[in-house]
């Protein structure tokens, strides 16, 4: 039986649809199915961790259980891993004289502080030391300049390593085999539009091979009608609005993806769990 192919799910989405809750959750049901996985927090919150039950996240790897592990970016520590590992520069084991310089650059350059963050990313994949990667990433907001970032540095470097690094990036981020955008919303006007918006954006700068749309926290339809008045009729009227304006909103998108809206006192691994199951749902 061959090997899956390695893969890289980039999820990201308006600040407060849940983004983290379904990067969570899709490398949960990934490693259910028996994938080796490692989920990697890009966003530099601490939204992993508290769904992954840890108190903290480290930049190299944390076992989670058998199969699973994860970690978060550390800039810093990126910037010495590039200079190491994609630079060919071992003797710079700390940030020294010359990697502070080479933080200056970055600084005024475009696309450098963002080619070392993806490249953390994209280097894990590249290794294949795991079957999928998921980044849980910046909004949307910022994941087009992240995404951007390998072109950028095309357009400036014409020749040499940075340029070589800069192209086997962007060859991956195009892959549609390999990689994919997961963009999260929800079926509410703001997300909904920011969603197209960065979609229309990614297609004209060609940055991503694929993309998927999940949308989360969508209401179920009632089942049965409440009549009369009081709390119960006030509140399966207002129900009933909700679900027909959100209903409004999945027809305008649509998305590849529905995840239910979770009632009911969760914590959040238990989210993150119950979205996994989702997962499965034809």
């Amino acid at each position: 039986m061959s090997r899956p192919p390695l893969s890289l799910a980039i999820v990201s989405g308006k600040g407060g649809v849940g983004k983290s809750a379904v990067a969570a959750a899709l490398a949960t049901n990934a490693h259910r199915h028996g994938r080796k996985v490692l989920a990697i927090d890009v966003a530099g919150g601490e939204g992993l961790a508290v769904l992954f039950g840890v108190g903290s996240l480290a930049f190299q790897p944390r076992e989670l259980r058998p199969g699973l592990e994860v970690l978060a970016i550390d800039r810093s520590k990126a910037l010495v891993e590039y200079l190491q590992v994609q630079m060919g520069l071992p003797q710079f084991a700390t940030l020294g004289p010359a990697a502070r310089a080479f933080d200056a650059l970055a600084g005024a350059a475009p696309g450098i502080r963002e080619i070392v963050t993806l490249g953390k990313v994209l280097w894990e994949v590249r290794q294949g030391h795991y079957d999928l990667v998921v980044a849980d990433c910046l909004p949307t907001g910022q994941v087009s300049g992240l995404l951007r970032a390998p072109a950028t540095i095309a357009e400036l470097v014409p020749t040499g390593r940075v340029r070589q690094q800069a192209d086997w990036m962007r060859d991956l981020l195009l892959d549609p085999v390999a990689t994919q955008l997961v963009l999260v919303t929800v079926p509410e006007e703001l997300p909904v539009i920011e969603t197209e918006d960065t979609l229309e954006y990614l297609r004209t700068e060609n940055l991503i091979g694929s993309h998927r749309i999940i949308a989360n926290r969508v209401l179920p339809a009632l089942q049965s009608a409440t009549a009369g008045s009081g709390l119960a009729a006030e509140a399966a009227a207002l129900h009933r609005s909700l679900f027909s304006e959100q209903q409004e909103w999945l027809r305008r998108l649509p998305p590849d993806r529905t995840l239910p809206y979770l009632f009911g006192l969760l914590t959040p691994g238990e989210v993150a769990a119950r979205l996994a199951d989702e997962m499965d749902r034809p």
